[in-house]
């Protein structure tokens, strides 16, 4: 049995990385409690909301923020710590950080320091939605966040639809419908999706069905809490994907309008339909100037 690295003093400290409960504190690990303890400080994505959590487990060790908007200052002073001999552990507001959180970048600066970086294994939402979604397990792909631009959204989507693997997503409630409508659109209505909300919480909730199905529910209630959204793979990703093309209705001038009106650079939209309907690129781009 491997031993665990203790917590005296050395020429550097170590960068513990600490998964938190993503709604049921009783996931909170021992291990984990006793590194929150232990470590000299916790950097948190808020520390308001970690307090609440370090009051449940009588943990005392001061806190300092670190998030999106102060890493570029924050980070050179953690790693400072760390070479001074401070153990730090860092936590997001749920589950594992640095998958949808702040923390990749310390990890790089930490390594790039020669400095020790241990991971607790631990709640991560992802991981908890697949095993129960009745989609294939393995082999998976974990996208996170989808881009919040219609036109990006429907592109990624695309680029996405040959995966013959199962896909993850994370997203809001206020933008849960239009992301499969999105989905229903690029992948058809026979795709199956499995969706997960309020993970581990009281009145968690799976969600499963066609991309028609699942997206007419969206539509038709209310949702609320956080999602994971999963996407079976494309059983047959030789193939042309049935409704890939969202704009197929459009001619492909009208589509490229269509692309640039949502924001899409006009080269890009250009590019994007051509590609969906194999077109000469540059001719479709003349036609286009040439009809404007």
């Amino acid at each position: 049995m491997q031993q665990q690295r203790s917590f005296t003093k050395e020429a550097s400290g170590s960068l513990f990385l600490v998964p938190t409960p993503i709604g049921n504190l009783e996931d909170m690990t021992y291990r984990a409690v006793n590194t929150l303890k232990s470590v000299d400080l916790i950097a948190a994505e808020d520390t308001r909301h970690t307090q609440q959590l370090l009051n449940q487990f009588e943990i005392e060790t001061k806190q300092i923020s670190f998030h999106e908007h102060n890493k570029e200052n924050r980070i050179p002073e953690l790693v400072e710590r760390l070479q001074d001999g401070t153990n730090i552990a860092q936590v997001s507001d749920a589950g594992m950080p640095s998958i949808s959180d702040p923390g990749h970048e310390l990890v790089l600066a930490a390594l790039a320091a020669d400095i020790q970086v241990v991971p607790l294994p631990g709640a991560s939402a992802g991981i908890t939605a697949l095993v129960a979604s009745g989609l294939s397990p393995q082999p998976f792909t974990f996208y996170g966040f989808l881009p919040r631009k219609q036109s990006e959204q429907i592109k990624t989507l695309t680029d996405l639809a040959q995966k013959p693997e199962t896909i993850l997503f994370y997203e809001a409630p206020h933008r849960l419908a239009k992301t499969l409508a999105n989905i229903q659109t690029v992948y058809g209505d026979d795709r199956q999706v499995s969706l997960a909300r309020e993970l581990t919480k009281k009145y968690e909730e799976f969600i499963r069905g066609t991309a028609a199905e699942v997206a007419d529910r969206a539509q038709q209630s209310e949702v609320r809490g956080e999602f994971v959204v999963m996407v079976a793979g494309n059983e047959h990703p030789t193939e042309a994907v049935e409704a890939a093309d969202p704009l197929a209705e459009l001619s492909p001038v009208e589509a490229v309008n269509a692309l640039v009106a949502s924001g899409m650079k006009t080269t890009a939209a250009v590019k994007q339909v051509s590609k969906l309907r194999q077109l000469d690129r540059q001719a479709l781009y003349q036609t286009y100037e040439e009809q404007k």
